[in-house]
């Protein structure tokens, strides 16, 4: 391959290592990566899909997850791809490959790999019965604005473990070190745990910060009813001041009067999130941090493997 690599031009080669790319997939088992995404979905829509854009509560816990799913699938798609033909590379940069058409080749390779992936969310979201909002904010299309955030969350995710494939010596130090980016960006997103001070401003850092704020945005977040305050005023019921259940009877008019619905949603009006706004602006800027992160890391890519003749490893 590398007589035939040598004399061939960028577009040329980044062909050839797309094929081979495409081969691998068939023949090395790389398919395996599609039933995983699936099975991984299900679990999740099983687990949390009942209330997802139906309550704020359900909603947050709902996207939150299931950019969890986007985050497993692009951290797993690409952290061996590099390192385990790392001596091919250096065999075949010296013989002439370019190193942006190997890097080209895996990013659309990915990028194909993701769509696929996002594709089935989107399907498995819809035989789970997830009532989506009826309309998008960008395009119209709620499903299509969805399917855009979905892809830009596995597929950043991608390009970030792609670079630590990169970087990394074998398999066995990209698996080590996987474990700590998923941690980052699940504790630093702000999502899972509450942060403040310089804690708080890494989460410009994280993916899950954007794509749970873009989803979210697209699920209408601040116009849905908000449930757990009644169902903590719920467990006071019985409680007696002086002889009087204050709560029960509260809690009892409101019922009578058929007034929950729209006391959960008053409940849920004077708990927005403005960065949940479902805005045009709002969702664009999340997808342009996602896009921004795609292309820093591949460009990172690139500069790492330039110096593969280097490497002594």
């Amino acid at each position: 391959m590398s007589e035939q690599i040598r004399h061939k031009g960028r577009i040329a080669q980044t062909g050839i290592y797309l094929g081979k790319l495409f081969r691998m997939f068939i023949y090395q088992n790389d398919w395996k990566m599609i039933p995983m995404a699936a099975l991984i979905a299900g679990m999740v829509t099983f687990a949390v899909g009942a209330n997802m854009f139906k309550t704020q509560e359900g909603t947050v816990g709902g996207c939150f997850s299931l950019v969890c799913v986007c985050l497993w699938n692009g951290f797993f798609n690409s952290i061996q791809v590099i390192c385990r033909e790392r001596p091919i590379i250096k065999r075949e940069h010296r013989a002439g490959m370019h190193i942006t058409s190997y890097i080209g080749a895996h990013m659309i390779y990915q990028a194909i790999l993701c769509m696929i992936q996002t594709g089935i969310i989107i399907l498995i979201c819809r035989i789970a019965n997830i009532r989506f909002p009826e309309t998008g904010a960008v395009t119209g299309n709620v499903t299509v604005d969805s399917a855009v955030s979905l892809f830009l969350i596995t597929y950043a995710a991608d390009m970030i473990s792609m670079t630590i494939s990169c970087f990394v010596k074998n398999t066995t130090a990209a698996m080590t070190v996987m474990p700590f980016m998923l941690m980052f960006e699940l504790i630093f997103s702000g999502e899972l745990i509450y942060l403040t001070g310089a804690a708080k401003k890494l989460t410009v850092l994280t993916i899950v910060k954007w794509g749970v704020m873009s989803l979210c945005a697209l699920g209408g977040y601040n116009s849905l009813p908000m449930v757990s305050l009644w169902n903590q005023v719920w467990k006071f019921r019985k409680v007696e001041i002086h002889g009087y259940q204050p709560v029960k009877m509260i809690t009892d008019k409101i019922l009578q009067e058929k007034k929950l619905d729209e006391f959960l949603l008053q409940c849920g009006a004077y708990n927005t999130n403005i960065t949940y706004e479902t805005t045009t602006s709002n969702i664009l800027t999340c997808w342009g941090f996602m896009l921004g992160t795609i292309a820093l890391f591949a460009v990172i890519s690139i500069l790492l493997l330039k110096r593969v003749d280097k490497d002594t490893r």
